[in-house]
């Protein structure tokens, strides 16, 4: 067996102390543009949220300016209908075909695609859950949410406990150690009072939650609204005002009660043909990302308020 002279241990000595040297260095590259590869991305996710951000209030500022534009219309005769401007649902677009208006603009093929929607909805066209709260007849208010839960088809029950729940949360509370649920915000937030998500879905059609009572708009509400909102209604008559509006919106309750049967009593605070909340709803579609943001609305005269937003975030599925 050979042994290996001192310039041979030496030579490989070298040769181990380059390899390493060599391996560090590769390393230590590989983490450096790790790392700067990351910095971009966190920069250009950064960036994309910041532009649908600023997209997305600047739609919600349209929203506002067309809800201000029809009130100041109306201001004289207030009445909110589905054959208004603000009715009309925006399709989705191609920012770039808004910018390639302005002939001075040269970004709109330097950005990404980006596509925007929305829409305009009456908060008021859903029954709201805080009537239930109002002391005036919490009788005729438990059957109306007693109809619309049996239309809903969730199980039996569900109003009493809703309403139970409900009142049990916004009441006074003078003990700091009080056990009473939360108070839910939005119709999301019943799920706090132990009501499931499919119970809330199914609810969805017919009730809202909005911070103080409202009247049912009649011009915008759902004949399965119209039909629970007074004893004695059924869905034919709901029926043919929903039909009846479509080519003649209510102008007023005097209009109302031509249509509806001559033993239904309508009152002001359980029925109008103007709304005072609205439910904006924007929707960006940015490469693979999409962000929607919904926001409540309340209109007093010509001033604007946002009380709510709400953002989400979805990642569109491959291939779409």
């Amino acid at each position: 067996m050979s042994r290996l002279g001192p310039r041979a241990r030496q030579r490989g000595a070298a040769l181990l102390t380059a390899m390493l040297i060599v391996t560090l260095v590769a390393s230590l590259a590989g983490a450096m543009v790790w790392r700067q590869y990351r910095a971009v991305q966190i920069e250009a996710a950064d960036r994309a949220r910041a532009q649908s951000a600023w997209i997305l209030q600047g739609a919600l500022d349209w929203a506002r300016l067309i809800l201000r534009e029809d009130a100041r219309a109306n201001r004289s005769e207030p009445v909110d209908h589905l054959g208004e401007i603000w009715a009309v649902p925006l399709a989705e677009a191609r920012l770039s075909t808004f910018l390639a208006a302005d002939r001075n603009n040269n970004s709109a093929e330097d950005g990404p695609e980006a596509f925007l929607s929305g829409s305009l909805a009456d908060a008021q066209a859903q029954y709201n859950l805080r009537n239930v709260l109002r002391p005036a007849d919490p009788a005729l208010e438990q059957r109306t949410l007693e109809r619309l839960c049996e239309n809903a088809g969730v199980a039996g029950g569900t109003a009493a406990r809703l309403i139970t729940q409900l009142r049990a949360a916004f009441a006074e509370q003078t003990d700091a150690a009080s056990t009473a649920p939360l108070r839910p915000q939005t119709l999301e937030q019943l799920r706090w009072l132990g009501f499931t998500a499919e119970t809330v879905e199914r609810l969805r059609p017919y009730l809202t939650l909005l911070p103080t009572p409202t009247p049912v708009n009649l011009n915008t509400a759902p004949r399965e609204v119209i039909a629970a909102l007074f004893d004695g209604m059924d869905l034919a008559s709901a029926q043919r005002l929903v039909q009846q509006r479509q080519s003649s919106p209510l102008r007023n309750l005097e209009d109302a009660k031509a249509q509806l049967p001559s033993s239904i009593v309508l009152s002001a605070e359980r029925a109008s043909v103007a709304s005072s909340y609205f439910l904006v709803s924007g929707r960006l579609r940015l490469e693979e990302r999409v962000l929607e943001e919904r926001t409540l609305v309340r209109r007093r005269d010509l001033e604007m308020q946002v009380l709510g937003r709400e953002r989400v975030n979805l990642q569109l599925e491959a291939g779409r």
